[in-house]
């Protein structure tokens, strides 16, 4: 099962603990120390953590993912989702349908839309 790193946008605490009960291997920005670094960092983070990150910042970290590929970097994965649009609930199914069909081979280099 994938290892995920919530950024700051996304680190809602009902979401973690309903991830965590379902036996999802979550990290937030906020046990991680990583409050205040840029996207890039947090990118990087996950990376050396061998997490996919979650965010909400669609646009930038879509940005980051293709600046990556063109410079030949290697990141663990990326989960994009748009802000307010999915209940927890929903965002749960969705994060848990996908780290359970999903290796960290295949999400590697990877973004996934939910």
């Amino acid at each position: 099962m994938l290892a995920l790193y919530l950024d700051e946008d996304s680190m809602d605490q009902a979401l973690v603990a309903a991830l965590r009960a379902r036996g999802v291997d979550v990290i937030t920005a906020t046990e991680a120390g990583m409050l205040g670094y840029s996207d890039s960092e947090q990118l990087d983070y996950a990376t050396r953590q061998g997490r996919v990150l979650y965010t909400f910042n669609r646009g930038y970290f879509y940005r980051l993912h293709t600046q990556y590929l063109t410079e030949g970097k290697v990141h663990s994965g990326i989960i994009l989702a748009p802000q307010q649009r999915y209940s927890i609930g929903e965002q749960l199914r969705q994060i848990l349908e996908l780290v359970s069909v999903k290796t960290i081979e295949q999400m590697k280099n990877n973004v996934e839309f939910i």
